[in-house]
């Protein structure tokens, strides 16, 4: 049966919060291994680190009062299948690559923002000012999530434990995350009260982002650390997504950038020297005589920059305006034209 939590602290079960903390002070010091040379003192120390853990968390001593002592405290290594072990075994083999359940550095979580651009800011590249919210490390604590730091009972400062699961192949293990101290492998005694022990607080960030000439829509760009933070750990990353502006004047087609230039019909007979207007600058074309409804003229590096290709190019698609409301003597000078053998 395991030991009553308030009898290894020696206080009554109506103790306050400061008199747990006050006897769990003096009985670690008491036994902690490192003052105390007798054979049993770390066992104690233990002892009394786990009760204190339980009966210093208001909804874990809530729970306890309720349902009483449990099995946790028993030994979960003493029955059953390891499956570092065989790991372990099978490293002769495949190479020493260490055991798949050592304990991991704790990452914050990655952040995304759109950003939306036109077709002109594509071509030459932006600058922009991103403001957001974000986690970041608690500067009281300096992220650490409080003070007074004792090594977690229910896995020996390792920040894992095994859990045992009864199978019809018997009893199989499993390594996860320490549930007490949530991977940490460490239990926080004096939790900050800026942060409560979570070791951050929500941020406004404001970053500059310089967007490379030539991205496209759907792109996405990563800035390495400006994500969330998370206590005892690194940051996350910030993950700026391109959202392509479409434009009422421009199409774009990979690199190229499509435009339609309307011309009259006797300009497409006779051909005629005329500008258009690009993204960045009015460009002056020739449209030589006999052009054709549908003709495509390509002025060649006036696309959009791409990082590994070079510039793209301006596609303009010819459309022959036909006139639809003409005067008797337009009339009759078509009429004459019609004549002709050049428009049979």
């Amino acid at each position: 049966m395991s030991k009553d939590l308030y009898n290894i602290l020696g206080v009554d079960r109506n103790a306050t919060q400061d008199e747990i903390k006050k006897s769990y002070r003096n009985l670690s010091k008491k036994y902690h291994p490192d003052v105390n040379k007798e054979p049993d003192a770390e066992t104690k120390f233990k002892e009394i680190s786990g009760a204190y853990e339980i009966l210093s968390d208001n909804e874990k001593k809530s729970n306890y009062d309720r349902f009483g002592t449990s099995d946790k405290q028993s030994n979960p290594f003493s029955h059953g299948f390891d499956f570092g072990d065989v790991f372990s075994q099978f490293s002769d083999i495949f190479g020493s690559r260490g055991n798949p359940f050592q304990r991991r550095q704790n990452r914050g979580g990655d952040l995304r923002i759109k950003v939306s651009l036109t077709i002109e800011e594509i071509i030459k590249g932006s600058e922009r000012n991103i403001k957001y919210k974000r986690l970041d490390k608690c500067t009281p604590c300096d992220g650490k999530g409080g003070s007074d730091m004792t090594s977690c009972h229910n896995c020996n400062g390792s920040g894992r434990q095994v859990i045992t699961q009864n199978t019809m192949f018997g009893q199989i293990r499993q390594e996860v995350e320490c549930a007490q101290c949530s991977g940490f492998g460490s239990i926080i005694l004096n939790k900050c009260t800026v942060c409560n022990g979570q070791g951050t607080n929500i941020k406004d960030e404001n970053v500059k982002v310089d967007i490379p000439a030539g991205v496209s829509n759907g792109m996405q760009l990563n800035l390495e650390g400006y994500g969330n933070s998370v206590k005892n750990g690194i940051n996350g990353d910030l993950h700026v997504l391109i959202d392509e502006i479409r434009s009422p004047n421009f199409k774009r087609e990979g690199r190229d950038i499509i435009i339609d230039k309307e011309i009259s019909i006797i300009e497409s007979i006779l051909g005629i020297n005329t500008k258009v207007k690009a993204p960045l600058e009015e460009l002056e074309i020739e449209i030589p005589e006999g052009t054709e409804h549908g003709t495509v003229l390509t002025v060649r590096g006036k696309g959009i920059p791409d990082i590994n290709q070079g510039l793209g190019d301006l596609i303009i698609k010819i459309k022959i305006k036909i006139p639809k409301n003409i005067s008797e003597s337009d009339k009759a000078l078509l009429e004459e034209l019609s004549k002709s053998e050049n428009f049979k």
